[in-house]
């Protein structure tokens, strides 16, 4: 039999994982076409079909399912040896990819990722940005960002960014002058609100907490959209009142453009958590972005969870 080449064997894993050439493709950063072809390749040496492939999915056959089974765990172990060469390095290189929900992305990670190549120039940092609830490794990436009650089970998790943050209510003031200001969570129902939808379809209830009080509110108004540009410009237009992520609507509660309402009101919760699986042999780019995270972290007497359940 012809040698096989690991490269087609890598590209047969990343397919038969996504279920599809378009999700391997972006996944690892090469062309649909490209998988394709090594596939083909893989096929013709072999003399049997790998994958079964429809205009709507991608399956394995019984034989590809048999190797994947069998090779998933031993390429990840090549894999793990040669990046294991990284230890001695002085500075560890590859490419270490993030799945982050919006909020971080735009406004935590920036200042961190900044600082850690410029630590690690040898370093490749891929962020994707999904607010959908995920499954890391599936997805093809290294480690997560969520916040505490969407971290995957059995995950490593350890505080990132800001500890605590806040969701605040506002309004333009325009909006105010015609329509009056909340004293209560409750009053909210008179009010036009502005809603977001969330990825999954569901539609966010607004919650507002007061000495240990909490109200929940499901809100009516004009909009229901699933991007926050548009609902903050909704709002600065006047045309109801937003609730959202401090961090959002900072640059307009700055400028005035909006005003807090409802400021007593305001729930904290925690920040966000980096999320990883436990793993004998981390890669090296993973490692050194936990350790730095760690770094950081003791400074501020942040500690490391493991998440069990």
């Amino acid at each position: 039999m012809e040698e096989l080449g690991l490269s087609d064997v890598e590209a047969f894993l990343a397919v038969a994982r996504a279920r599809g050439f378009r999700g391997a493709a972006v996944q690892g950063g090469v062309s649909a076409s490209a998988l394709s072809a090594a596939l083909r390749r893989l096929e013709a040496r072999l003399g049997v079909r790998l994958l079964n492939r429809t205009t709507r999915s991608v399956t394995p056959t019984e034989a590809g399912q048999r190797l994947l089974e069998r090779l998933g765990p031993l390429v990840g172990e090549i894999g793990s040896a040669l990046d294991s060469i990284n230890a001695y390095r002085e500075s560890p290189t590859g490419t270490l990819r993030l799945n982050v929900p919006s909020i971080v992305a735009r406004h935590i990670l920036p200042s961190i990722a900044t600082r850690f190549l410029r630590a690690h120039p040898g370093i490749t940092l891929d962020v994707i940005t999904d607010d959908a609830f995920v499954d890391v490794l599936a997805a093809g990436c290294d480690a997560g960002i969520r916040y505490e009650e969407r971290v995957e089970r059995d995950m490593i998790a350890m505080p990132i960014g800001p500890r605590l943050q806040r969701f605040v209510a506002a309004a333009a003031p325009a909006y105010l002058a015609a329509h009056g200001r909340p004293s209560r969570p409750q009053e909210l129902v008179d009010h036009a609100c502005i809603r977001h939808r969330f990825p999954s379809g569901v539609v966010a209830v607004w919650e507002f907490e007061r000495r240990g009080k909490i109200v929940r509110i499901r809100p009516d108004g004009p909009l229901l959209a699933s991007t926050t540009e548009m609902e903050v410009e909704a709002a600065v237009a006047g045309l109801g009142i937003i609730h959202t992520f401090e961090e959002l609507l900072q640059p307009q509660l700055a400028n005035g453009a909006l005003e807090p309402v409802l400021e007593e009101w305001c729930q904290r919760f925690s920040g966000p958590l980096l999320y990883y699986p436990s793993r004998a042999h981390m890669p090296a780019p993973l490692r050194a972005f936990v350790d730095f995270i760690k770094a950081e972290g003791a400074q501020r007497g942040d500690g490391e969870v493991r998440r069990t359940t």
